[in-house]
């Protein structure tokens, strides 16, 4: 195994001759919303998972550099809906915004709302009428996330009714997300939530988890994809950054 140089500094002190260092802020309360990608893992049913594998092996990157100097650059091929993943207009409409064109504002430092879910698959306007919503990155907490990795989650999961994507949209949702398989029932064919969303230009995240761990409201929400060009949906590392204290 390669050393690390003992001159290399991770620690961030600066030099006893260097000036002092302006206050920093406090480190910040930030929650995992998100799902590991590794190799072969199913995220939806009857899509493949990903396959991940060595481009450059570290034993073999001397050769190229020099003696002692390591390297690993790796490969990954995947459909574009893998693990936690955002999607965009352009999912279901062609010509229209793809992950690229969001505006980050869309998609980053969002103030957040969990709506949580009871017992039941269908999650209708009804249930969400008593919340605010409008301009916020909204998370319905179903608790789906606990099947995650097993054959359960792909069937039989909650999801929002056409009626709730219609509240959502005429309250002007900035975004929607989910703790499930599908924001859309999938026992049919029809995908009318996002239809509806999407058709507004509020983008949807599918498969988060974690949602347990966030208050009600008071914290902001990031899930920004990479600005690939030409794709209606991405993986992210969703997150959200607690108010302080």
């Amino acid at each position: 195994m390669q050393r690390i140089p003992p001159n290399l500094r991770f620690d961030n002190q600066a030099e006893e001759d260097e000036p002092a260092e302006t206050p920093r802020s406090e480190p910040r309360h930030l929650i995992e919303l998100s799902h590991r990608i590794h190799d072969g893992m199913l995220t939806y049913p009857g899509l493949p998972g990903p396959e991940i594998s060595d481009h450059l092996p570290r034993e073999a990157s001397p050769a190229r550099y020099g003696p002692g100097t390591e390297f690993h650059i790796g490969r990954i091929s995947m459909v574009a809906n893998t693990g936690t993943y955002l999607d965009s207009p352009f999912h279901r409409f062609a010509g229209t915004t793809d992950v690229a064109g969001l505006p980050l504002q869309s998609v980053a430092d969002l103030d957040g709302v969990v709506v949580r879910m009871g017992a039941g698959r269908s999650i209708d306007r009804d249930a969400l009428a008593s919340y605010d919503v409008r301009g916020r990155a909204v998370l319905v907490h179903t608790g789906w996330d606990r099947y995650w990795g097993t054959e359960r989650y792909g069937t039989g999961n909650p999801f929002l009714t056409a009626a709730a994507a219609d509240w959502l949209v005429e309250q002007q949702a900035a975004l929607v997300g989910i703790d499930s398989v599908n924001i859309d029932d999938t026992n049919g064919p029809s995908r009318p939530v996002h239809t509806a969303l999407l058709a507004a230009g509020i983008p949807i995240v599918e498969h988060l988890c974690g949602l347990d761990q966030l208050p009600p409201s008071a914290f902001r929400f990031h899930a920004a994809p990479p600005q690939v060009v030409g794709i209606g949906s991405f993986p992210v590392r969703a997150y959200a950054v607690l108010a302080d204290g």
